[in-house]
Formats: structure tokens, sequence, C-alpha cells
């Protein structure tokens, strides 16, 4: 998919967020936080004792009611802001998405047949369950299934990979989307979505940020900071009376005000984390997006971070998916070059993977190259004996001679049918590459066995320092393959996964899975195939593959347009990120609300009680300037971590004990330190201007 990229501060965004910021302030979308609900009721409280000031009935300055209460009011905007900030970046990536659907002619048919009877209509007409036939050259006009045909298909437009892909009938890679393009040969396909169901469709709602369900572990922590208010609610309500009990003992001084005690309460309330926790879990979701995986949810991506078990594919998440050619094992009797000469010549029209890396290695060894094979006078037309699977070999003959290279079995039994015998030591050879967890191919010319050819699936580089990575958070992987648990074996020793299940059947992936998750574990797994669809509707995580079939996109809860097996390990950092955000600034919103005490309590009680002025550490002006000064800053804190909150806390590969002391470290000292100065700060400020 073209990405559109958005700064945090894009004028694009900031205007209808700000707009957006102020339609929230109504009391029923105010209702949904039940922290900043307190500050929009504190508002409310603060605007009308101020009116009542005016009239010459207030308990306080006019000017100083006013100013706490329009900074009650920017605390109330800022929250506001920052979830509409978060929430505007994702419907931009929506109405992107959005600009992608358009309306195509298709070709329904009557029944399933290339070139059959069609009747001609638009691509909102087609309903799930009818039969279209396209083109080359034409656009796909519904998320469908292939049933004939095989077709390069340009799928740029949802990907953003320019490469075409082969989508044809009857594999893991018969799934087609609606909007893209085919690029040639033809197809025949079943709709399987309904418009405003398709793909498309869906990508566009999950982008939706305002439409997210909270996960788990927001839920609780709102619980948690609710809680945490109506405690300070409860403390700051006693505090009234107890006051004009002291003040009539004391025979001195004022009780404290009810702006005082409104701004005493917002400050100490987690109206920071509060304000910032939904923006917190829209960007998460946005972030996913960035990374080109739609998740269906935010519990999915909530999910991904609390992830202890990953199963991951052998072929092409940790290998490179492509049997290469690592070695020629000749024969004692035999050069290496030599087998490599035969090799190659058997290898030159091979078109696969395994028969070009055999070409390549004998020309990187051997500098064997330009080997001339047209017919001639002396050199008889060469026939290319093409790989099959009854024959499980394949190679090149020439006049009398004969190459063939294929799977030990295979060759012997067509050496011996030849009347001649089956070294040995070829097959000590053979087994010695089996044990290694490679392929083992045997190359024979003219009923002479050369040697082996040693295929190796390879490692991708740097997998094995993202498995460490994963580790030291705590997280176990185990490999999955259908090899047997010989090559298994020796594969997952040389990428460094935790565990292996070799000779996988999708009953035993999801037995795999349940057992793990009846210890209490949860799961993430990737797929592609209709045959991974069970595990994939049991995994706590399942990322399904784009260009992988509807039945394994509809059991996953993430789709990733990539099609890139790895991309699971980018999503379980994803989602961290976001849980290591969540807490951090948690952490440093509670730590912040010590400061607080120091600057507002003195304010509001040190006439009464003379002895709390021992609290005023930061030396403030006034008690009216360092009331004000708290309230200002408790909102301008806010607009700082906006930034933080939208981006994310820097992901690190840390165990959870390490990364707790970490962020108690920066976030909760940081917490404790930083109000201190910005208070100070602010009441200099204050001070300054007033005396301007």
């Amino acid at each position: 998919m073209t990405r559109t990229s958005f700064s945090i501060f894009d004028p694009k965004l900031i205007w209808p967020a700000v707009v957006e910021a102020c339609r929230k302030f109504s009391p029923r979308a105010q209702m949904r936080n039940p922290v900043m609900f307190v500050v929009f009721v504190g508002s409310i409280l603060t605007t009308i004792l101020w009116l009542q000031a005016l009239s010459g009935q207030g308990e306080a300055p006019a000017g100083f009611i006013l100013a706490i209460s329009l900074w009650l009011w920017f605390t109330v905007f800022f929250a506001n802001f920052a979830e509409a900030l978060a929430e505007g970046r994702s419907k931009a990536q929506a109405a992107s998405l959005r600009g992608m659907k358009q309306s195509v002619l298709a070709r329904r048919l009557h029944k399933p047949v290339k070139d059959g009877e069609f009747i001609p209509m638009t691509s909102a007409d087609l309903r799930k369950g009818d039969f279209f036939q396209v083109n080359a050259g034409e656009t796909i006009p519904a998320d469908a299934e292939v049933l004939d045909g095989v077709a390069s298909v340009d799928e740029s437009a949802i990907t953003g990979e320019s490469a075409p892909v082969i989508r044809e009938s009857g594999g893991d890679f018969s799934s087609v989307t609606g909007g893209t393009r085919v690029l040639s040969d033809w197809l025949v396909c079943r709709v399987t979505a309904n418009p405003g169901e398709a793909f498309l469709d869906r990508m566009i709602a999950m982008v939706e940020g305002a439409k997210r369900q909270k996960t788990p572990n927001e839920i609780a922590l709102t619980i948690l900071l609710v809680a945490l208010t109506i405690v300070f609610l409860l403390a700051t309500v006693t505090l009234l009376p107890f006051s004009m009990f002291s003040v009539e003992v004391a025979k001195a001084g004022n009780p404290v005000s009810v702006t005082v005690l409104i701004a005493l309460l917002v400050c100490l309330i987690p109206t920071t984390i509060g304000g910032l926790l939904s923006a917190i879990g829209v960007a998460g979701m946005g972030r996913m997006m960035q990374a080109n995986v739609i998740a269906t949810s935010g519990r999915a991506v909530e999910a991904a971070g609390d992830v202890d078990v990953l199963l991951l594919d052998k072929t092409g998440t940790i290998t490179l998916g492509n049997r290469q050619a690592s070695a020629f094992l000749p024969c004692s009797d035999v050069s290496e070059q030599e087998l490599a000469d035969s090799a190659q010549l058997a290898s030159l029209a091979d078109e696969t993977p395994e028969g070009r890396s055999i070409v390549v290695l004998a020309k990187q060894r051997f500098n064997l190259r330009d080997r001339q094979l047209a017919g001639d006078v002396t050199h008889p037309q060469p026939v290319f004996v093409p790989f099959t699977a009854q024959t499980r070999m394949s190679g090149v003959d020439i006049g009398l001679r004969q190459v063939r290279k294929g799977a030990t079995d295979a060759v012997r039994g067509y050496v011996e049918a030849q009347g001649k015998p089956f070294p040995e030591e070829v097959i000590r050879i053979a087994d010695e590459v089996a044990r290694r967890g490679s392929t083992p191919l045997v190359v024979v010319d003219i009923g002479r066995v050369l040697g082996v050819v040693e295929l190796k699936d390879i490692v991708k580089g740097g997998i094995k320092e993202r498995f460490a990575e994963l580790r030291r958070m705590g997280i176990k992987t185990v490999m999955i393959t259908g090899d047997n648990k010989l090559t298994a074996a020796s594969i997952a020793a040389e990428a460094g996964v935790d565990d292996f299940l070799a000779e996988a059947t999708p009953e035993a992936k999801l037995k795999l899975i349940r057992s793990y998750q009846t210890d209490g574990r949860l799961v993430a797994m990737t797929g592609d195939g209709t045959n991974d669809a069970p595990a994939l509707a049991q995994a706590d995580v399942a990322v399904a593959m784009n260009s992988g079939t509807q039945a394994a996109k509809e059991a996953g809860n993430m789709v990733d347009l990539d099609s890139n097996p790895t991309k699971l390990i980018e999503i379980v950092e994803i989602g961290k990120q976001m849980l290591m955000t969540r807490g951090a600034l948690t952490t440093f919103s509670i730590a912040n609300d010590v400061a607080k005490y120091f600057a507002i309590i003195p304010a509001a009680f040190a006439i009464t009680y003379p002895q709390l002025r021992v609290l005023d550490v930061m030396h403030l002006t006034s008690p009216s300037s360092a009331i004000l000064s708290a309230v200002i800053f408790n909102a301008l804190i806010i607009v700082v971590l906006i930034p933080l909150a939208l981006k994310g806390v820097r992901y690190r590969a840390l165990g959870a004990a390490l990364l707790l002391r970490r962020n108690m470290l920066i976030y909760g000292l940081g917490g404790l330190v930083v109000p201190f100065i910005g208070i100070k700060l602010v009441d200099m400020l204050l001070s300054v201007t007033h005396l301007a």
C-alpha cells in the first residue's frame, strides 16, 4: 500500500484536531474518560464561581478564579486535542485508503467457466458467491478466490510492493483482493465478500481510531485511575469542613476556598495519563498500520505486547525458503571440479532456485561458464530432461552421454537399473549431509556416480540475533516445520530458536498452542494456508499473510499486507512499545503529583498552620501564584508529552525486571524532579509578568 507519512504536528492534522477537540467538550464525550470528566466538572464549577465573584459574592478575587478556570478548561482541551490528533492520523490513513476504492466493470459469469456467458455490471453489484472473469490489464472488481487460471497480479496499491505476484487456483495463493490489477493471463474467480465487507472496507474500519474498543489492560488501568481519583476526591472534600473547623478554633485566617480545593483535586488526580491514555492506544494502532499490518482491534495489538511464545514457520521466516547449493562432495576417485562440471551441466536448464544455485556455485568455485551446448557436427544437440515427481531426477543427454542429478534413492535405482553398483561411499556422504539438516543430490555421469551436491536451507542473516533479543525479553521462540526431526534439530540449532516442532500437521500445531495456553502463556503465530486456519484461530495473536488464503485471513486477528513472515517479530515489538509507553507515562503521571503537594498544600493551609511553610521548598512567590503555577504546569505537561504518547517510548529488548528499573529511574525519578523545576519556572514567569 502507498503509505502516507504524517508528522505529529502536520498542519493538515493540527487544525482538524483543534476542531475535533472542541467538539469533544460535550458531557457525553467527557464521561468516557472519568479522570478528565472530573476536570471538566471542576472547570464548570470554577466558571460559576468566577461569575459569582464578578457580582461581588466571590470567595476569592475574580482574576484568580478566572485564571484557574481558564487553565482547567485548557487542561480538558489539551487532553481532547491529544486524542483528536491521534485519531486524526488514523483518519487520514483511512481517507487515503478510501481514495483507492473505485467502481469497476465486471463480467459476472453464469458458470465458473473461462469465456463463458456473462453479464456486464459494476463491482458494487457483485455479491458473495458470484463468479467473474478478469483478463490482463483489468482491475479485479472484488475480493475473491481463484477457481481457474494463473495470472500475474499487481498488488502495489495494497501492499506497496512493486513486484507482481502470481495468483492461481488450488493453492495457498488463491486469494485476490479487490482493487488490484491483473498484468497477464486471466482468472476465473468466486466473490468472497459482499460490498462493504471487502478487505479494503475492513482496512478502513480497522484504522479508524475513533471506533477502537478499549483493551483489557486499558480498562484495568482506567479502573486504577478512577480509584485514585475517588480517593483524592474524598480527601479533598473533607478538607473544606476540616479547614473551616481549624480556622474557627485558631480564630485566624480564612477557610480554604472551593476554587483552591478544585485546583488541588485536579493537580492530585492522575490527569496526565488520564488525558493521554486514549491517545496512546489509538497511536499504537497507527504504528501497526505504518508497519503495513492491519489489526482487527486494539485488543490484538495489546496482546502482541504480552506475548511470551512465538510460533514461527521455518520456510520463509527463519530460512530464505529456497534451498541453495553450498558444497560439492565428490567420491574419493573424483575431483571436486569434475563433480561441479557435471552438476552444472545437469542444471543448465533447471530454472528452480536449487538448479540456479548449483550453476552459480560452480561458477564461483571453478569459474565454469560460457558452455557451448548448441548442437553441431562434433557435439550432438543436447536434450534436457526436466524434473518430474515420478523420476525425482533431472539432467541432460548429449549424444550417448547421460548426466543426471536427483534424490539418493532415485539415482540409486537409476544406476542399479543399468546393472552397475551404487557406491557405499556415496550413501555415507548422503547420510552425513542429511544429519546436518541439508538435502543431498547425487550426480551421475554415464552411469558413474560422481558424488553429492549439498543443498542447504539458508538461515536468514541476523535472525539469530533477533531471537537472542526476544529471549532477553522473556519470549520463547518455537520453529514449526514439516521436516523430519533430524533436519529440524539442525536448523533450529543454527538459527538459535528455543524449541521446534518437526513433521508439523494442523492437529499438532493446534495441540501445541493449546498446551502453551493451558500453562497461562500468550501465543503468537503466522500462517498463510488453509491448513493454518485452525491454529490461527486458536492463537492469541494470529498474523495472516495477505498473499494467503481467505480462510487464513478470516481466522487471524491481523493481516500483514507485505506477506512477510518475519513481520511477527516487529508486531510483538510494536505491541510491547505501546505497553511500555503506557507504563512510562503512568509512572510519570503518578510521580509528578508529589511536587504539587509541596506547591499547593503550603499555599492553601500555611496561614492556618504556619508549620506547613516548611513544605514550601520551592519558595514560591505567593499562595495564589503557587496554586496557579501548579495548575498551569498540570495543563502544559500534557502538551509536552503528546509527542511521546504518539511516537511511543523507544523500544529496547530488555527483560521485565530491568525494564521496570529503567522505567522507575527515568520516568519515576523524572516525574518527581521535573514538576519542581517546571512549577518554579512558571511561578517566576508569573511574578515577572505581574511586576511588569
